[in-house]
């Protein structure tokens, strides 16, 4: 295909300049969500007359449609002729109570305090520090737990992000549960993936390991999944000590959050817990060992590449691809026997793994 001098094909031009406007699209769909657009909208049984929709958020109508046709633009609304807008499918899953609601999701990732770490993306290639820790003076977790209403919000955006039970159903699709009788889930969160594999697989037992912070929300979700007789969930430090007591020690979306060095540290431990009939099965993206356009599957909610910059810039951490899995955990003794693509929509891996007895 032959270009006029100083113009660029049509499809070049419009990769850059979309992806380009991809962060302008982030503050509208943030906004929305702050403003409860499509708890609004979707109240009026999904329709809504604008000048109601502007009552609602507080602003004038005349700017809230500039909004409202920005997310019609996008996918989340449809705007009709009598000057009402209605919500689509895409538009309702910011709506609270949609069984799987990204409201809290949406809503904590363009938080200011997340999205402005990006403006210093720079800093953090330069040095390989999070741009988190220089613009706020401390780590993440240190400022969420000063900003209860902010973890609170991160906890329930990675609840709603996982969707338990779908990914429960993925990973018991491709791993055999049944020769196991014991799971720790390290860094497990509010334990709602660990109750919906433990709903799917009746016989067996479980820990969630989870901080001082974080161990009360996962016995009320063990409590509330009636599990309370075959799982608990305990405080602890995963960098001091994993407990002992399980054949099946399991990581979902941890490993990420952090540096090799640190990464390491909490795999050592999973392997001091461990008996050597153990296993460690490890949930996350893993990366293509080469990167182009195709590697993105078209299918996966999210972007693996875009995912790992913001590991680096908000913790420090960073995605990895199956060899560098395969060299971390052979550095704290495991053994990678096997790494397993979940479904298409999901894009993440289990990264199967022994404690290396080899000698």
């Amino acid at each position: 295909m032959t270009t006029a001098p100083g113009r660029a094909p049509d499809d070049a031009r419009r990769t850059v300049i979309s992806a380009i406007f991809g962060t302008l699209a982030t503050q509208a769909i943030g906004l929305a969500a702050r403003l409860d657009l499509a708890e609004h909208i979707g109240d009026g049984d999904g329709e809504a007359e604008v000048a109601d929709l502007a009552a609602a958020c507080g602003l004038p109508a005349e700017q809230l449609t500039r909004l409202l046709r920005v997310l019609a633009s996008l996918g989340l609304c449809t705007e009709h002729a009598n000057g009402r807008f209605g919500l689509t499918e895409a538009g309702a899953l910011l709506r609270s109570g949609h069984p799987a609601s990204l409201l809290d999701f949406v809503t904590f990732l363009t938080a200011k305090v997340f999205q402005r770490n990006w403006l210093n993306v720079d800093d953090s290639l330069r040095t390989g520090l999070p741009a988190f820790d220089a613009e706020h003076g401390m780590p993440v977790y240190d400022y969420l737990s000063e900003h209860p209403e902010l973890a609170t919000l991160f906890h329930a955006a990675m609840s709603r992000r996982t969707q338990p039970s779908a990914m429960a159903e993925a990973i018991s699709a491709d791993y055999n549960f049944g020769r196991f009788v014991s799971v720790t889930d390290v860094g497990g969160g509010d334990g709602t993936l660990l109750a919906a594999l433990m709903a799917r697989h009746p016989h067996l037992s479980g820990t969630v390991l989870e901080t001082e912070a974080g161990v009360a929300r996962a016995r009320e979700t063990i409590a509330a999944a009636g599990l309370a007789r075959r799982c608990r969930a305990i405080a602890g430090d995963f960098f001091a000590e994993v407990p002992k007591g399980s054949d099946l020690y399991f990581i979902k979306n941890v490993l990420l959050n952090w540096n090799d060095g640190a990464a390491e540290t909490i795999l050592r431990r999973c392997r001091a817990a461990m008996p050597d009939h153990g296993r460690l099965l490890i949930v996350e993206p893993v990366l293509p060992a080469l990167a182009h356009a195709d590697t993105v599957n078209s299918a996966a909610v999210e972007n693996p590449y875009l995912t790992d910059l913001h590991m680096l810039v908000t913790l420090g951490g960073r995605g990895r691809t199956g060899a560098e899995y395969t060299a971390l955990l052979a550095r704290a003794g495991l053994r990678v026997t096997g790494i397993t693509p979940l479904a298409r929509e999901i894009n993440t891996a289990l990264v199967d793994a022994v404690p290396d007895t080899r000698g």
